[in-house]
């Protein structure tokens, strides 16, 4: 198994500088249909961050300003109490809520549910997934990992690696970020999947796929969105089918402990329901507080929900029939 993991970082692991623009757009131009490109932000409550993602992208990826790699850029607002909207709108997004996509089906909190229903609001035969939290973003993020799709006809899913300083209080911890991928998400990979072993950011909210497997997958609805697409996909193409690209270093937003707590804790059921399809013993998460008089516990619920595969849905099933 190591030596697969070996042979698969050095043939299906690359930097976003190994496929320049001019060859993407070549190759671009000979996929046709094959190679058009959808770009989705999933956003809640990011007016801060999101018109620069979406201005970046526009100017130096999308016409008339730039290259057309980028066929079309849609911000998926999952309840944004600020001006993420109007924001991402203003500088250039299209803008869709997700109670607006397949209205019968009742949202479910989460950002797999934003994601799953973006299929459904993108036409792009190559989907690339873009958090909206991010800052100091360069184009690369989306370039790097669209490309493989462009140029490797055997790569379906590419995962954005990066460098992730924690950035806090001032200081900065320059590999200090992504606590739960490496306290609970990279030891549950090494050891019920080890194939994947070799991804560097598994957890990464940046990566591309092909619609053709995207839409065969079930997407659960919340934090375990990104292991669990990564190990349905390894189970649907293979290893070789899998890719990662360097693109540099991930600025963005931290969350508190406790916040990482319900992160880990969906993270584990998801892996949870993949190695055994059996009864969940309690899906629920209790955390402490201090407060006056010792510590108060609050308990949530973990994330547990999941969507189908989208190609199972009559109306994602009609439209690709028209």
């Amino acid at each position: 198994m190591l030596d697969e993991v070996e042979h698969w970082l050095q043939s299906r692991s690359w930097s976003a500088a190994d496929r320049p623009l001019e060859r993407l757009m070549a190759a671009k131009r000979a996929a046709g249909e094959r190679g058009t490109v959808s770009v989705v932000l999933p956003a809640l409550d990011e007016e801060a961050t999101v018109g620069a993602i979406v201005a970046a992208i526009r100017g130096r990826l999308m016409a008339p300003h730039g290259p057309a790699l980028v066929d079309e850029l849609v911000v998926v607002d999952s309840g944004s109490r600020d001006a993420t909207a109007e924001v991402a709108a203003r500088a250039g997004a299209r803008v869709v809520r997700r109670e607006e996509v397949l209205p019968r089906l009742p949202v479910l909190p989460g950002k797999g549910e934003v994601l799953w229903r973006s299929l459904l609001a993108t036409r792009g035969e190559i989907v690339c997934f873009v958090d909206a939290d991010l800052r100091e973003f360069d184009p690369s993020f989306v370039s790097g990992i669209v490309g493989p799709l462009l140029t490797e006809p055997d790569v379906h899913l590419v995962k954005a690696m990066y460098d992730r300083p924690l950035e806090a209080g001032g200081s900065v911890v320059p590999a200090g970020g992504g606590r739960v991928t490496e306290l609970v998400a990279r030891p549950l990979l090494n050891l019920h999947w080890p194939q994947l072993a070799g991804f560097v950011q598994p957890l990464g909210g940046e990566y591309a796929a092909r619609r053709s497997l995207l839409e065969r997958l079930p997407f659960p609805t919340g934090y375990g969105v990104e292991i669990g697409l990564l190990v349905d996909a390894l189970g649907e193409v293979g290893l070789d089918g899998l890719a990662q690209v360097d693109v540099g270093v991930r600025h963005h937003r931290h969350q508190d402990g406790q916040a990482l707590g319900r992160m880990a804790a969906a993270i584990y059921r998801t892996a949870q329901s993949r190695l055994q399809r059996g009864h969940l013993v309690r899906p629920r998460l209790t955390q402490f507080d201090r407060a006056s008089g010792g510590f108060r516990p609050t308990t949530h619920p973990v994330d547990t929900a999941e969507r189908p595969p989208m190609a199972t849905v009559p109306e994602y099933a009609a439209r690709r029939a028209a």
